[in-house]
């Protein structure tokens, strides 16, 4: 091998190495990032039941939307926190999010798919939905930009 060669087969095996090590990079910040979106929707849960509209708000983008099973939906930070705890006040229940899915649409955009449930409510109701999630990472932290709640209907032929 000439001089040239060996020059270019290192700076390629060079290139390669730094790749590989990005995309491990990458998939360690990916884990972190996993635990920590699905502590922001715990947190979000938590939030809501102990009435605490500051925590709740801090997780939330200033822009939030929230689309209800009933079609409405509540627009920015406040209308979200607002409604959020006012619906935990009346319906009452215990409300758990069973993240089955999530995707990075990039670095810092994600969408949370799950199932999203609020037991013992004080109606003496179950009620089983979906939820889907966006969450967007702002200043170092993942942060909810979109609720999407669902009443899953029977499956289509």
């Amino acid at each position: 091998m000439n001089g040239r060669a060996t020059v270019r087969a290192l700076a390629a095996l060079a290139f390669l190495l730094a790749a590989v090590a990005t995309v491990s990079a990458q998939g360690g910040d990916r884990a972190a990032d996993e635990a920590a979106i699905r502590g922001v929707i715990q947190a979000f849960l938590d939030t809501r039941e102990a009435n605490d509209p500051a925590a709740l708000g801090a997780l939330l983008t200033a822009d939030v939307d929230q689309q209800q099973t009933s079609g409405n939906v509540r627009r920015g930070r406040e209308a979200v926190v607002t409604g959020s705890l006012t619906t935990q006040q009346s319906t009452g229940g215990r409300r758990t999010i069973t993240v089955d899915s999530l995707r990075f649409v990039s670095a810092d955009v994600a969408i949370a798919d799950g199932r999203y449930d609020s037991i013992g409510r004080a109606d003496g109701t179950d009620q089983r939905m979906l939820t889907s999630m966006v969450l967007r990472r702002e200043g170092g932290a993942w942060k909810i930009a979109a609720i999407r709640n669902m009443l899953p209907t029977a499956p289509q032929r």
